[in-house]
């Protein structure tokens, strides 16, 4: 019993860790990952160097898409688009 006791505080910090910073970091990669698949065409977003656009065409081959701006079309990659600032873009106002 004496050894588990020894033990014991480095356990708490471990799983105070994984709840605390590993578990929600988790959560976020792969709600961004769904965000990215589940792009479409005519979706306004703003990527993460804070370009606004709307997206023309996806590209399942390299995973990446082409944004009409006002400046003309760019492509881009699906990874550099802003989830947060995306979903407040399209939020509906109150």
């Amino acid at each position: 019993m004496g050894d588990i006791g020894q033990f014991l505080p480095m356990i708490l910090i471990f799983v105070v860790a994984y709840f605390f910073m590993i578990r929600p970091q988790m959560k976020r990669q792969k709600d961004e990952k769904k965000f990215s698949a589940e792009l479409k065409r005519g979706d306004r977003v703003i990527t993460k160097s804070g370009l606004h656009g709307k997206v023309v065409d996806l590209n399942e081959k390299d995973f990446s898409c082409i944004l009409e701006t006002m400046a003309g079309k760019l492509k881009f990659d699906r990874s550099a688009i802003s989830m947060e600032m995306s979903t407040k873009l399209n939020a509906p106002e109150k």
